[in-house]
């Protein structure tokens, strides 16, 4: 699967209201509301197969399934994003600092990077089943929202 083109990774600006009108309700409270979805609770946690994770507010490519491991969190974790497609910014809502991580085009807040994951990078990349949508090898990505 191919990178994007720059074009189509451009910051979105989009209200709340037509973001409510794309996703579900579930979805914008984790994306754009920095919710939390409870443990163990979406099927990605298990997702075995090939392919790419995909935010699911724009459909910008996040991970491959290749960074993908097993963390025992009840979340979906990666070893590393796809370069260029996460912001990173400082997270002090549980006292003790954390990096969250969000979407670079859309800005939707996907989770937090720890440094307790495996090699070669020592980061685990806990992300939100809800704020992403999979996209198995050999069928197309879809279209990046507008």
């Amino acid at each position: 699967m191919s990178k994007s083109d720059s074009s189509s990774n451009d910051k979105l600006s989009k209200p709340p209201s037509e973001w409510r009108s794309l996703i579900t309700p579930d979805r914008y409270a984790v994306l754009f509301e920095n919710s939390t979805e409870r443990a163990f609770s979406n099927d990605f946690n298990d997702e075995k197969r090939t392919g790419m994770f995909i935010c699911a507010a724009c459909h910008l490519p996040l991970f491959t399934s290749k960074a993908k491991f097993e963390s025992g969190t009840g979340w979906p974790s990666f070893t590393e994003p796809i370069q260029g497609n996460i912001k990173k910014k400082r997270d002090f809502k549980l006292v003790l600092p954390r990096t969250e991580y969000h979407c670079r085009r859309c800005g939707g807040h996907q989770g937090h990077v720890f440094s307790d994951g495996p090699q070669p990078t020592g980061q685990r990349w806990c992300n939100n089943g809800l704020a992403l949508e999979f996209i198995p090898e050999g069928e197309p990505l879809p279209k990046q929202r507008d």
